[in-house]
Order: structure tokens, then sequence, then C-alpha cells
């Protein structure tokens, strides 16, 4: 573009050489040496013009087989012209009419050598005998010429032929293979007509069965340039990249697939593992949910994203919630987990503002639907809040709520005190004499067992729903067999001993530090301060 540098590069070049050599006017001669043809042989220098002339117009062309075509048919005109000139020119040097080879001067002139020309370059026949050796010998020379230039521009016009249907071809042939593939093992017919289908759709739409193919034979910077002009206006416009560095986003567009989707295909399923997003380049699909999974929730139409949050789960991928099947022929571009983390290595700031939006999104999509407004509750009861409703452990172990929870709570106080009475007793008794340390610790041991006795006891209602219990807050060692009294009288065996002790039962309940494990109930006995 800078015409300093193309007038330097043009003057030291072979080509302004013979450019000037081929304007001189050698034309003036004719006034002195009469009309010569031979004085504007000079003019056949600007040949190089008339080839450089075809390879720019072919580089702009849709079609240039088109115009390769025209220019091959033009050649061979050309060169039959050529051969009319050297006939009538042999006709003159032998005279014309002198013979029955030669022209007889009758008619006109051109269009009779031209059909001559014809009928010797393409090897037709039926022409006069030649005579003399002159005759002869240019007639030899006309066949050989004309069966070399003939097969080469028969050749040269199947090579334009064959280049121009290259590409039907080759779709063809592939398509060909998959067929004969697919009849070998009984593949059901409609498989087959699906997959033709996709042949079809493919081919038409972008010429060309995969587009990565005529990518790759370009240098890198070329790849980016196309890939920019082609797709960065539908990445922009994804939410989930705003904000990142520019360079990652090249990169990551060379890294995009693309795959052609038949209607009623499904993109992914419910329940599958997510580790793609996909990006709509062209056509629709929908998201399917509902009882049944048929109810359309909403339609995604081109530039449109779905399975972004798939690429930044922290678990290698989460599973997907809704079917999304396409609407009509869809061509969707597609960016992997693992193709994400390559590239991200490289920006680890994009990387930190990826990892922010995942946590946003995955917050988002964590959360509760919303349900019906709570009624605030008017005058003074406003001031104390709302009631938090009994845990379920809790009201399980009571057996059940209002005058039936606390009528049998009374009926176990009375059949406790009823078991109790015989040790009242002995603990009158014991009251005079030392207890030894031992025998401390024993009682303690003891009361522990009692307080877990009194859990098993409540436990055993047969309306109680069954639920597993972790006394998880009791730091009583385990409960330890008291040896039998001499003095007392043998404890029957189905009745569970009972005394008072300066020891108070506490219940608490309190949820489990693993999540999915419910509540923890504690039960523990705490010794009563002395007044």
């Amino acid at each position: 573009s800078d015409r300093v540098e193309m007038k330097k590069f043009y003057h030291s070049s072979v080509k302004f050489r013979l450019d000037v050599i081929s304007v001189l006017p050698f034309e003036v001669l004719y006034i002195f040496f009469g009309f010569n043809p031979a004085f504007r042989a000079n003019r056949m220098l600007k040949h190089n013009t008339f080839f450089e002339f075809n390879d720019r117009l072919e580089a702009i062309l849709d079609k240039a087989y088109i115009y390769r075509v025209i220019r091959t048919t033009g050649y061979l005109l050309f060169i039959l012209h050529i051969n009319a000139c050297l006939y009538y020119w042999a006709s003159d040097y032998e005279g014309l009419g002198s013979t029955r080879w030669v022209y007889d001067g009758k008619g006109n002139m051109y269009l009779r050598c031209y059909y001559w020309a014809v009928r010797t370059l393409i090897t037709i026949g039926g022409l006069p005998e030649p005579h003399t050796l002159f005759e002869i010998v240019f007639q030899l020379l006309n066949f050989f010429l004309g069966v070399f230039v003939f097969s080469s521009l028969i050749g040269q016009m199947r090579d334009v032929i064959g280049a121009a249907t290259a590409g039907q071809n080759y779709y063809r042939s592939c398509m060909d293979n998959t067929v004969s593939y697919m009849n070998t093992y009984s593949i059901p017919k409609v498989v087959q007509n699906r997959v033709r289908t996709w042949y079809e759709y493919t081919w038409d739409s972008q010429g060309m069965l995969d587009e990565s193919e005529l990518l790759e034979q370009m240098p890198t910077k070329m790849q980016l340039a196309i890939a920019i002009d082609v797709n960065f206006a539908i990445v922009n416009k994804v939410d989930l990249f705003k904000g990142c560095d520019t360079q990652m986003i090249y990169d990551m567009l060379l890294r995009l697939k693309s795959i052609v989707y038949l209607p009623g295909d499904f993109v992914c399923k419910k329940g599958e593992i997510g580790r793609e997003m996909y990006i709509i380049k062209q056509g629709e699909v929908q998201v399917l949910g509902g009882p049944d999974g048929t109810k359309v929730l909403v339609t995604l139409r081109a530039g449109a994203v779905f399975g972004e949050i798939s690429l930044l789960a922290a678990g290698g991928g989460n599973r997907r919630t809704a079917n999304v099947v396409a609407h009509g022929f869809a061509n969707l571009f597609i960016l992997d987990k693992k193709t994400l983390n390559e590239i991200l290595v490289h920006y680890p700031d994009s990387e930190k503002l990826l990892m922010k939006k995942a946590k946003v999104l995955l917050k988002e999509k964590g959360k509760p639907a919303p349900g019906p407004p709570v009624q605030q509750p008017r005058g003074l009861a406003g001031l104390f809040g709302q009631k938090k409703e009994t845990p379920k452990l809790f009201k399980a172990m009571l057996g059940g709520t209002g005058k039936q929870g606390l009528a049998r709570l009374l009926q176990l106080k009375r059949e406790q005190d009823i078991q109790v009475m015989p040790q009242k007793i002995n603990k009158e008794k014991s009251k005079q004499t030392k207890i030894p340390k031992e025998s401390k610790d024993k009682t303690d041991s003891t009361e522990t067992l009692r307080a877990s006795d009194l859990l098993i006891l409540l436990k055993s209602k047969p309306e109680q729903e069954k639920k597993p219990v972790e006394p998880t807050a009791s730091s009583a060692p385990p409960a330890q067999k008291e040896e039998p009294n001499a003095g007392a009288k043998p404890k029957p065996p189905a009745v569970m001993h009972r005394g008072t002790s300066n020891e108070s039962l506490i219940i608490t309940m309190s949820p489990s530090p693993t999540a999915g494990e419910g509540e923890i109930l504690k039960v523990e006995a705490k010794e009563k301060k002395k007044k």
C-alpha cells in the first residue's frame, strides 16, 4: 500500500524492463519499410501481465472454477486461431489455389482457414492430401501438435471440473461409506434416515462436514483472525465471561467445537453429569420439564448460553436439572471443562473472577423457591416474634403433644415411684455408715445408668416412631452392674429399680454437625448444688 516502496520494488524488477521494451513505438518503422506486423512483436513481452490478471481474478471470485473453464476454452480457440493463420501463411507461400491442399482464395478467407485448422488440430480428418514436400511436413507437424495440444487441453478441463466438484465427491464418498457400514451391521432404517439427514443438512449449511479440517491447514494467527470474525460476537455476549481477559477469550475461540443437532435430538438429559457449556450458534433449543418431562419451560435462540455452571462446579460437574432438546436443526458450540482449565492456567486473574461468578451462580441456583408471604401478628404479639416449632425427635420421645404427652409422663412417674420404694429404705440405713469412694463412683455410674434407662423407657411406647438416638454428650463411663446387697431381697428380673438422687436429668436437642443426619438427643445427669 506504500506507493514509494511499490515504486522502488517495481523499478528494480525484471518486469519493469520487459514492460518498457514492450511499449517502445516500433510502428514508426512503417514509414521507412511499409506495413509489417513483425514490428509489433514486442507487445508479446507483456504476456506475464495476462497470467497475473488471471491469478488475482481467481482469488476474489466465489466460484473460480467457472472462470477456469472459460479461460481454458479461450486457450483452445486462440490456438485454433494461430493454426488458421499459419495455414493461410503456408497457402500464400505455396500460392493460393496452386494445389488442392492450399486455400483457393474463394469465400471468407478467415472462416475457411479456421475450418481447416479445427479439422487438422482436432484430428478429425477428411482433408485433401498434401502433394509437395512442404505440404507434407506442414501437415505432419499439425497432426503432432494437434494431438499434444488437444490432449493437454482435455486433461486441463478435466482437472478444472474435478477441482470444482472435489468437495461434492468427498461428501458423496463419506455418505456412501457410512451407508455401506450401516447396511453391513443391519442398522435400523430410522437411524439410517437420521444419519442421511445429518449429512445433507451439514453439507448444505456449511459446505463441509468438519470446519476444523479447513482451519487446521492455516497458521494459528489466521485461525484466530477467522474465529474472531465468525464467533467473537456470540461469545462476547456470555455474562460469565464478561470482564475476563480478552486474550483468554481469543484462546477459547480456537477451542470451541461446532456440532449440528437434528430436530428432536437431546442436547443433554436430566440427571446427567454436566461437563460442557453450550453456546447456540444457529437454530433453537427447548428446555423441557414438568412431571412427565414434556412441558416446554423456555425456548433458547441464537446467542443464548446454557450449562455454564457445569464448567466451574467444584466436584467436576453437576447433574442436569432438565432435558434440553433441539427444536429444529441447531448448530451449537461446545466448550468442555478440561479445555477451560487448560486455558485458565495462563490467566490466574480471569480464573479468580470466574470462581467468584460461579459462587454467585451456584448460590442463586441453590435458593429455594419463594413461598407464600408470612402474615405478621398484630398487636402485642408482634413484639415477641413467632414461636419456633418443637423438634420432631423430641415430639416422638414425648409420644405426642398436649394432654396426651403429659398423661404419658405422669403414668411413667407413678410407675417409677412404685419401683423405687424398696430402695428408699436401704438408702436411709446406709446414711449412718461411711460410704467409701469406690462406692460413690459406683453410685454415680448407677445414676448414669438410670438416666439412660429413663430414655429407653420413654422410647418403649408402641406408637413411637423408630429413630436412631446418638447420646454423644454423655461423659459418664459405661454403666456397671450393681452387686446385690446381702441384706436386701433379690431383685425381680423384670423390674427396673430406681432411687432418689441429688442429681437432675437434663435432656436437650441440637442439630447434627454432619449434613443430612437430622438432630442429636443429649441426656445429662447433673449434680444439684447443696444449699
